[in-house]
């Protein structure tokens, strides 16, 4: 089985700065992709950034800029810097990986953290 740990989260000012993390244990063969979504109360859940195992990294328009994703391949661990903090950026950040646990499956598995929160106000 695969577990995702979720740290970072916090209540932070306007034009402040937090650090998530997400780090993966158990049985991991290989990692496939590496994502950060968020859910505000009331709205869905949308992607906020992602990378790719290639390295390839994409953002949702409203953190372009301030946000940045990285990993580490020998920790299976992914981060989200967020940087200028806005009020609108307060939501539950949730990571989401898609992984190969053995190396006979055909196709990755997802599995996602318990979620973080991220409160920005002053």
């Amino acid at each position: 089985q695969v577990q995702l740990v979720e740290a970072g989260g916090g209540l932070v000012q306007p034009g402040g700065s937090l650090r998530l993390s997400c780090a993966a244990s158990g049985n991991i063969f290989r990692i496939n992709y590496m994502g950060w979504y968020r859910q505000a109360p009331g709205k869905q859940r949308e992607l906020v950034a992602q990378i790719f195992s290639g390295g390839s990294r994409n953002y949702a328009d409203s953190v372009k800029g301030r946000f940045t994703i990285s990993r580490d391949n020998a920790k299976n661990t992914v981060y989200l810097q967020m940087n200028s903090l806005k009020p609108e950026d307060t939501a539950v950040y949730y990571c989401s990986f898609r992984l190969y646990t053995t190396i006979v499956d055909i196709v990755p598995k997802e599995y996602w953290g318990q979620g973080t929160q991220v409160t920005v106000s002053s």
